[in-house]
C-alpha cells in the first residue's frame, strides 16, 4: 500500500511517515505544494495524505487539479485547519476524508484503511444503487429517483456502509466498527439514532421502507430499495 505524504512540517511528516511503515505502509513525502501535485500526477500511489497550508500550492488546489485531471486516487486531508467551511471546501474539491491535528495515531491509519477499501485509482467512481436509492461516494451526493437527498456527514456514512453491503444483515457491532471504524467508547445505541435519522432521509417523505429492522440480529438494507 503506497501513500504519498504532501506535509511541510518536516517533523510531522517525519513522525508519520514512521507510524504508518510499521503499519505496513510505503511513504513518500513532499514537503512543496508545486512539488506534491508534480509527484502525484508522476507516481502511482494507492492514496495521498494531503496537507492545506502548504508552500507553492495549498492542499485544496491540489484536490482540485487531481480531479479536474480525471484522478481518483483517495485523498484524506490532515490539517491544522478545523473549521466547518475549510472541510466542506476540501471535500468539495475533490478530499474523501478530513482528519484535524493534533490527530490520533490509531484513528489516522484506521482512516486510511477505510478510503484503501473503498478503493481510487485513476477511474471516475461508479455510483452505488440499490433499486432508485443511488449514491456517489466521491461527491457524496445521494438520490431517492430524481430526489436528491440532503445527509450529514454521520448520516452519509451509515448511508455507504448500508448501500455497499445491501442484503446483508448489519449488525450494531458490524456497523459501529465499520462506521467510527476505531475503538468506540460511547453508547452504542448511536447506531439506533443514526439508523433512524437516516431512515428518516431516505424512506420516511416517500413512503419507502429500505432499511429493515431484523429482530435479534441488526439491520438490513433491500437491495431493491425498499
Amino acid at each position: 500500500m503506497k501513500v504519498l505524504l504532501i506535509e511541510d512540517d518536516k517533523r510531522i511528516a517525519t513522525v508519520t511517515k514512521r507510524g504508518l511503515e510499521l503499519e505496513g505502509f510505503s511513504v513518500d513525502v513532499v514537503l512543496d505544494g508545486t512539488d506534491g501535485l508534480h509527484q502525484a500526477q508522476e507516481g502511482t500511489y494507492d492514496a495521498l495524505i494531503v496537507d492545506l497550508m502548504l508552500p507553492g500550492m495549498n492542499g485544496f488546489k491540489i484536490c482540485s487539479a487531481l480531479r479536474e485531471a480525471g484522478d481518483w486516487t483517495p485523498i484524506l486531508v490532515l490539517t491544522a485547519k478545523d473549521g466547518d467551511f475549510d472541510q466542506t471546501e476540501a471535500l468539495d474539491t475533490g478530499a474523501d476524508d478530513y482528519l484535524t491535528k493534533p490527530f490520533s495515531f490509531p484513528v489516522l491509519v484506521s482512516r486510511m484503511r477505510a478510503l484503501l477499501r473503498r478503493g481510487g485509482g485513476n477511474a471516475a467512481p461508479t455510483p452505488v444503487s440499490a433499486g432508485d436509492l443511488r449514491m456517489d461516494s466521491r461527491a457524496r451526493r445521494v438520490w431517492r429517483g430524481e430526489t436528491e437527498l440532503e445527509l450529514t456527514s454521520r448520516q452519509f456514512d451509515v448511508f455507504e456502509f448500508f448501500m455497499r453491503r445491501a442484503g446483508e444483515v448489519l449488525s450494531k457491532d458490524e456497523i459501529l466498527a465499520g462506521v467510527w471504524e476505531y475503538d468506540f467508547d460511547g453508547d452504542p445505541n448511536i447506531v439506533e439514532v443514526y439508523v433512524g435519522r437516516v431512515r428518516r432521509a431516505i424512506d420516511a417523505p416517500f413512503g419507502r421502507h429500505a432499511i429493515e429492522t431484523v429482530r435479534g440480529a441488526g439491520y438490513r438494507l433491500d437491495p431493491d430499495g425498499g
